[in-house]
Order: structure tokens, then C-alpha cells, then sequence
């Protein structure tokens, strides 16, 4: 739709810039606090500019502007031929029908490397992100999925505590999808996946999905494609997502970037306060788990709930609203699993109510995009002919101690900026 308007001389030179941009498609919205008059120097038609959709809102204060950009799919799908439309078509109609083999297909997509695939999966994606928009504004702005980030030290009982947790959960009349990050090997690549034969019980529960992934060699245990598991998954109708990572200590930050709520869980012998206090994670738990708290272990478990008390109290908030709390659980007898999950719905209620909930998940998109761009630019970086030439001689030299390893950096990065 194409429609005449106004735009003062600055913006049309903004406009023009967007043109060379990789999308061509987008949606303006003005909005501006001044009143039109004569300083407006131009009139133009937006199409005459490559634009095709425009909006405007007209306010009884005058015309308040404010720009909005935002691709379409339309770019993306007219670029996809007949069978790659049918099988996007398929894959979505499917997981928002709640078809399991739809979903775990669908997030197969999303981790594949394949250039060609990773253009059908932001297809899918944005197709999956547009359906979620509509039914959270059906329910009033608030989330339809809570987000529960796991970790703790490998023996922690992380598996034992999901698959009680788990049933659970599901006999209370909710869908689970479990997201196990499984660590690879740096030698053979490979990855054991064993989450889902640990889980037996809640593996065959038609109202839980459980998906091992491997890491890739990912620091902290957390795939690229985690976020968009995490989407898929709720789109698929899943109203609790378990993320359990690798437990590897400071390197996990980057779950807490995806979640709402960060759980971490510890056996009852690891160390006292001051260990607390060093293990950075500690610093991201909204809630401290001390596992195992049965039979000659219980004494154990209370010193380390108690020293853990001490610990976080030295801590710096990170919420105004909600205070980390230290329990006691254990998944063989199901002591304390109900009352854990009673304060993590006190936590999503507290959190909701005050608006940090919301404005947490706005800025976790943002990382995550800067954290994706970050990754995209390494690989262009290291696949660029230029660049790809100079680095087994410069890896050469800096292994002999010839070259430094910042001056190296600094060849590369020269050779990569001068491309052109």
C-alpha cells in the first residue's frame, strides 16, 4: 500500500540510508510532538523512496513521530521455493497443533549449521514468534511459559530431581519440555545424551517432552540455538521449560540470560560460605537447592543450607522484589519438591506483579541478539579468503614465539578490513 506523506529533509536521507541495508521491506510509524508547518521544506511520495508500507496516526496534539523498523516475513518467504514453503508450512502448522515429532523436528531445523537450513529456520522462527505475540496478548500481556533455568556440580542429582519434579508437574495438569545440555567431547566431538535414558519415568509421559542436546563445545553448556528451543517449545504449548545445563561454575551465566528463574542446585558437601560466595554462579540463583537431604546426609545438608544463608546475604540484590531463598529437597523420598515448587510460583507471581519479569525477558532478547551477532561476525571473520590464508602462517609464528599473540590479532584484523 502506497501513500503520499511529509517528511522533513533529515529523515528522508535516514530512509535512503535504510535502502542499502540487506531487507528492503519494513514498517514506519511516525509520531512527532510538533505541529506541521511551514518548515517542512518537501513533499514526496513514500514509494518514490523503495519503501512499501507505511502508517500513519494522527493525534490531537499534532503529528507525533516515531520511527519503527521491523522486516516482514515476505521478504523471506518469496525467496523460499514451493517444497521449502510446504515443509516451513508443515513444521509450523504441526507445532502449534502441539505434535511432538513436529516440535523435535523443528528444533533440529534450528540447530542445523546448514546455511540453507538456518534461512528455513528463521523463517519458522519469525512464523512461530508472531503466533506466540498473539496468544500472549490474548492473555493479557503475560507470559504463557515459565522459563526455569537448572545447574549445580555434575552428582548434584539434577536428573533425579526433574524426573520427580517432572511427574509431579505433570499429574497437576501442566506440559513440561525438559532441554538437556549435554557437554561434548574437545577430542572426538561427540556427545553421550544420556539425560533421557536417566529419566525413564517421565521420558514416557505424553505431557513431557525431554530433548538432550550437545553442546558443541559451547562454554557454559548453553547451544546457540537454546533460545530458539526455548520459543519452539512454547509455541508447541509447553507452559514450563526446564533448561538443566552443564554445571560447570562462572562460565553459566549465559543461561540466566534465557530464563526467568535460575535454580541451582549443590550436594550437601560443597565447602563452607566463603566457597559459596567464590562460586560466581551463586551471584545468579534465585533459589539454592541442597540436594540429597535424606538419612545420614540430612545433618550435612541443614550446615550447608545454613552456611549458604550466610553466603547470600553478602551478596549484592539483583531484585528489588525477591529475596534468594536456600531449601532443603530430596528427590528419592520427595521431601521439600512440593514447597520448592510452591516458591518458584511465589517468585513468578512477585515478579510478574512488580514488572521485573517483563522487563527481564525484553533485555534477554537484546543479549541474546548481540550475543548471536557476536558468534556471526567470528565465522565471517575466520571464513573470509583474506583471513583464512594468513592464519595457519601467523598461528605458525605466534606457536614459535616469533609473533605475539596481540600482534597477530592485529595482522588478521588489518587484512580482514582491508578486503575490499
Amino acid at each position: 500500500m502506497n501513500m503520499p506523506m511529509l517528511l522533513p529533509q533529515p529523515h528522508q536521507h535516514f530512509l535512503k540510508g535504510l535502502l542499502r541495508a540487506p531487507f528492503r521491506w519494513y514498517h514506519f510509524i511516525f509520531h512527532s510532538q510538533t505541529h506541521l508547518g511551514s518548515g517542512i521544506s518537501s513533499a514526496r511520495p513514500f514509494n518514490s523512496l523503495g519503501l512499501h508500507c507505511t502508517k500513519w496516526m494522527l493525534l490531537s496534539d499534532g503529528l507525533k513521530r516515531k520511527l519503527c523498523v521491523q522486516t516482514t516475513l515476505k521478504d523471506h518467504t518469496e525467496k523460499l521455493c514451493d517444497k521449502e514453503q510446504r515443509f516451513v508450512d508443515k513444521l509450523y502448522t504441526g507445532l502449534i497443533q502441539g505434535q511432538r515429532a513436529c516440535l523435535a523436528e523443528a528444533i533440529t531445523l534450528v540447530e542445523s549449521t546448514h546455511s540453507r537450513k538456518k534461512e528455513l529456520a528463521q523463517v519458522l522462527l519469525q512464523k512461530v514468534l508472531l503466533y506466540h505475540r498473539k496468544q500472549e496478548q490474548s492473555n493479557e500481556g503475560k507470559p504463557l511459559a515459565f522459563r526455569v533455568g537448572l545447574s549445580g556440580p555434575p552428582g548434584a542429582g539434577k536428573s533425579t530431581f526433574i524426573e520427580y519434579f517432572g511427574k509431579m508437574l505433570t499429574e497437576r495438569g501442566h506440559k513440561l519440555s525438559v532441554l538437556a545440555v549435554d557437554p561434548s567431547s574437545c577430542t572426538s566431538g561427540g556427545s553421550l545424551l544420556g539425560d533421557k535414558t536417566r529419566m525413564t519415568e517421565l521420558s514416557r509421559d505424553m505431557n513431557a517432552y525431554i530433548r538432550p542436546s550437545p553442546t558443541g563445545g559451547t562454554l557454559g553448556g548453553v547451544t546457540r540455538t537454546t533460545n530458539e528451543a526455548i520459543l519452539l517449545c512454547e509455541g508447541a504449548g509447553y507452559d514450563i521449560i526446564l533448561i538443566e545445563t552443564v554445571g560447570v561454575g562462572q562460565s553459566e551465566f549465559a543461561v540466566a540470560d534465557m530464563v526467568d528463574m535460575f535454580v541451582l542446585l549443590l550436594p550437601p558437601a560443597g565447602g563452607d560460605e566463603l566457597q559459596g560466595i567464590k562460586r560466581g554462579i551463586i551471584e545468579m540463583a534465585d533459589l539454592v537447592a541442597i540436594t540429597k537431604s535424606d538419612g545420614d546426609l540430612i545433618v550435612p545438608a541443614r550446615r550447608i543450607q545454613a552456611e549458604y544463608v550466610s553466603a547470600l546475604k553478602l551478596l549484592r540484590k539483583r531484585s528489588e522484589v525477591w529475596k534468594p531463598k536456600v531449601i532443603r529437597i530430596s528427590a528419592r523420598s520427595g521431601e521439600g519438591i512440593s514447597e520448592m515448587w510452591d516458591k518458584m510460583k511465589d517468585f513468578q507471581g512477585v515478579m510478574l506483579a512488580s514488572g521485573e519479569l517483563t522487563a527481564k525477558r525484553r533485555k534477554q532478547q537484546k543479549v541474546w541478539m548481540w550475543n548471536l551477532i557476536q558468534e556471526s561476525v567470528l565465522e565471517h571473520f575466520r571464513t573470509h579468503p583474506t583471513v583464512r590464508e594468513q592464519i595457519p602462517l601467523l598461528e605458525h609464528k605466534v606457536l614459535t614465539g616469533a609473533l605475539s599473540p596481540g600482534l597477530a590479532a592485529d595482522f588478521l584484523l588489518k587484512a580482514f578490513k582491508s578486503r575490499d
